[in-house]
């Protein structure tokens, strides 16, 4: 009897790992340039924070002068105007846009598919718009000789014209207002995201069991948003210490009168920037900004974890 030859078991050639996943690691090259290039190489200028900059020697061999461009923000006669400014401002469009956004997501969520996409590009055209478009569009109303709000409202009315533009008390509404109407549509459009996804066998039961349309809003849609409204709320307390450039410098077009009421860190520093050309203490704002903007979202998250765990960012 021939006997047979059994061949041998070949061992399976060991892939590296590396080789394997070479293609993944090829694509992920353009977004790490991205990050390095963006985020992280911009992080050399932190250092001008804490120096005299000095044209003629140059960046490297400007003075060393410590936490004296911090002080700057703090010893000015306008200290407590442009912080009040800045944080009533944003803790306003907080709370405001929050609600709204909420509101106008409910309100999409009731609208037939046909019309949604009509009523979402209209509300986040707004949004799309640049600060100068609205500067211009805020004159039209706003003007004293030809605004829409003088001669169309206040004086078939028998009222006075108002001179918006010298006088400052009506200003933190006007701010508002248009703050408003220029962002709650990109937030609205997130929280309905956030709706879309809710069972809508729970709508079905709650109707089954007699619960009105403010029953079902208040024991299902709002739990449901918890966790997407607590989450846009800790990231727009990152930025408590920021303000939107364009709508504080340029819708009230710069004027001088309205300093009270329109100028925040971000107008201050940029006016002392023209005046001075002082690149270390608008650097020393920027960094002071982002150190405040942190710890706020850290202790917002903190005091998240500990009422709800789930709802914590991190």
């Amino acid at each position: 009897m021939e006997k047979t030859i059994q061949p041998k078991s070949q061992k399976p050639k060991k892939v590296n790992r590396f080789t394997k996943d070479l293609p993944l690691y090829a694509l992920m090259i353009p977004g790490l340039l991205y990050l390095l290039l963006n985020n992280y190489l911009p992080m050399f200028g932190l250092s001008f924070a804490f120096k005299k900059i000095n044209y003629s020697v140059g960046i490297f061999k400007s003075p060393w002068v410590g936490f004296d461009n911090f002080k700057y923000l703090f010893q000015t006669k306008d200290a407590f105007i442009i912080f009040r400014n800045t944080l009533l401002y944003n803790l306003a469009f907080i709370v405001l846009g929050t609600v709204l956004a909420i509101v106008v997501a409910i309100l999409l969520s009731q609208v037939r598919a046909k019309s949604l996409r009509v009523y979402q590009t209209s509300i986040l055209l707004p949004f799309l718009l640049s600060s100068a478009v609205i500067s211009y569009l805020a004159f039209a109303f706003l003007s004293v000789d030809n605004g829409f709000i003088n001669n169309s409202i206040l004086e078939p009315l028998g009222m006075k014209d108002i001179s918006w533009y010298s006088s400052p008390q009506y200003w933190p509404v006007i701010l508002t207002v248009i703050y408003l109407w220029k962002s709650f549509g990109y937030s609205s459009i997130l929280y309905y995201a956030t709706l879309v996804g809710i069972d809508d066998s729970y709508y079905e039961a709650a109707v089954i069991d007699g619960a009105s349309t403010w029953q079902q809003i208040k024991h299902i849609t709002l739990p449901c948003l918890k966790t997407t409204i607590i989450t846009l709320v800790v990231i727009h307390l990152g930025r408590m210490f920021y303000s939107d450039f364009g709508l504080f410098y340029q819708v009230p077009m710069n004027n001088g009168l309205l300093y009270n009421t329109t100028n925040t860190i971000d107008t201050y520093v940029y006016r002392g920037l023209l005046q001075l050309n002082d690149i270390g203490r608008s650097s020393a704002a920027g960094f002071m900004q982002s150190i405040l903007g942190f710890i706020l979202v850290m202790g917002a998250n903190i005091i998240t974890r500990k009422v709800d765990k789930d709802s914590a960012l991190f």
